[in-house]
């Protein structure tokens, strides 16, 4: 990795400086707070630091170039930094404006478009799919029927009910991904196949549709292309592009004027997060940031930055509103944040069930339901993260929420337990190990 801290870089670092002061202000004066619940922690500046120091040394073992930490409280930052280096082959320093890949963090994002149209009347959550996406109507659920001699054929079963919207959006459709399992019907999804060639959304819907399910809907959570799914849904009830409809109902009203299927402005491609060669490898089909596909992931596809994201979570955090605009009833986001998986339902939850014991899923996002052991983590957190490392949660008992991000696929997962760790017991939600 080039060297980074030259005369050059501090002059860049002290701009960056600059644009991260008039981006907490500007944070500061444009959200407004949820409302503040009595039972609110605070965050003490020392444990903020140690939390910072942690990053810090991340960078400096080797393990990530440089991220990016945003906790935002009452609608103003609390903790706000940036670290390290944004790309290892340049040296750019990490700045606030810099753009992120943030794969399945644009879940959420779907699923908020999906709910708007609930809220319009134009879509109900327990509509088929097939209504929308019509080769859906022939899906059907592939039995493994392997045996002692080591053949595996699947027998393909029909479905004893339609999957519906809200199979998708909570993740019980029996549709599933290929990065992850063993059985016959994830590797179907694992062929390179799923992802050749030049595709749009109808295009990717119909690939799916075609592949046998890994489960009868509404029987087992398992973590998969449904959003994608979504994504096409949302184009035939609007008859516009993903893109086009998130744009005009989101991303415009929210300010959000980097988040996007791809980086588009050619002057803005140095800004894009890039990790260690270890970690520059397509996930999901999703190739390089600065290509423009015809397919618009629902499911892993946007670029977007901290502020952008920060603005689309301060939403949801305050119930579905913004400097008085209402994208979402506050009940549609009660919804969406609540357990929609949970022992009543009698779904089961798959091997890698990866909300974790302590966890349910609600309509996009997974939902705290009881603390971790010796911890009182707040119940109702919800949270998600991207398999670049990326991650964020929302934790209405505090009024709070958190952003990570990142480009360092191999190191995500720990580190993000770690930092979110540290902000719990920094508010004295758990035990502490100093």
């Amino acid at each position: 990795m080039k060297r980074w801290r030259t005369e050059r870089a501090a002059g860049r670092w002290l701009a960056a400086a600059a644009l991260a002061i008039l981006l907490f202000a500007g944070w500061a004066g444009e959200v407004r707070a949820g409302s503040r619940s009595p039972a609110a922690g605070t965050l003490s500046p020392e444990a903020l630091k140690r939390i910072g120091d942690t990053v810090r040394s991340e960078i400096a073992a080797g393990k990530i170039p440089g991220a990016i930490l945003l906790i935002q409280q009452h609608g103003k930052p609390v903790h706000f930094e940036c670290f390290g280096i944004r790309d290892p082959d340049t040296g750019q320093p990490m700045t606030p404006d810099s753009i992120f890949q943030i794969y399945s963090m644009s879940k959420a994002v779907t699923s908020v478009a999906v709910m708007m149209l609930v809220d319009d009347g134009k879509l109900s959550l327990d509509d088929s799919v097939a209504k929308y996406i019509h080769s859906f109507a022939d899906a059907r659920v592939g039995v493994d029927l392997s045996d002692e001699s080591g053949k595996h054929p699947l027998k393909l079963v029909p479905l004893q009910r339609p999957i519906t919207i809200r199979d998708l959006l909570r993740h019980t459709s029996g549709i599933t991904y290929g990065f992850f399992g063993e059985t016959q019907v994830q590797k179907l999804y694992a062929n390179p196949l799923l992802y050749a060639g030049d595709y749009d959304n109808a295009d990717f819907a119909d690939r799916i549709a075609v592949l046998p399910l890994a489960d009868q809907p509404a029987t087992r959570w398992n973590y998969s292309h449904s959003t994608d799914v979504l994504g096409r849904v949302v184009e035939v009830v609007s008859g516009q592009t993903l893109y086009q409809f998130e744009k005009q109902r989101l991303f415009d009203p929210l300010g959000m004027s980097d988040t996007a299927y791809h980086v588009a402005d050619k002057a803005k491609w140095p800004l894009i997060a890039r990790g260690f060669l270890v970690d520059r490898f397509r996930v999901a089909g999703i190739k390089d940031p600065t290509e423009k596909r015809r397919w618009e992931s629902g499911g892993a596809g946007l670029v977007s930055t901290i502020a952008d994201y920060a603005r689309f979570l301060q939403m949801l955090l305050n119930g579905g509103e913004l400097d008085g605009k209402r994208y979402l009833k506050r009940e549609t986001v009660a919804l969406m944040t609540s357990d929609q998986i949970g022992p009543k339902t009698g779904i089961i939850h798959d091997p890698f069930y990866f909300p974790g014991p302590t966890s349910g899923f609600g309509l996009g996002f997974a939902v705290r339901t009881s603390p971790p052991p010796g911890t009182t983590w707040p119940l109702g957190e919800y949270r998600w993260d991207g398999a670049g490392g990326s991650f964020y949660f929302v934790d209405p008992v505090d009024d709070m929420f958190g952003i990570f991000m990142v480009m360092a696929p191999t190191q995500g997962g720990r580190i993000q337990l770690n930092l979110k760790t540290m902000i719990f017991e920094a508010m004295g939600k758990g035990l502490r190990r100093d």
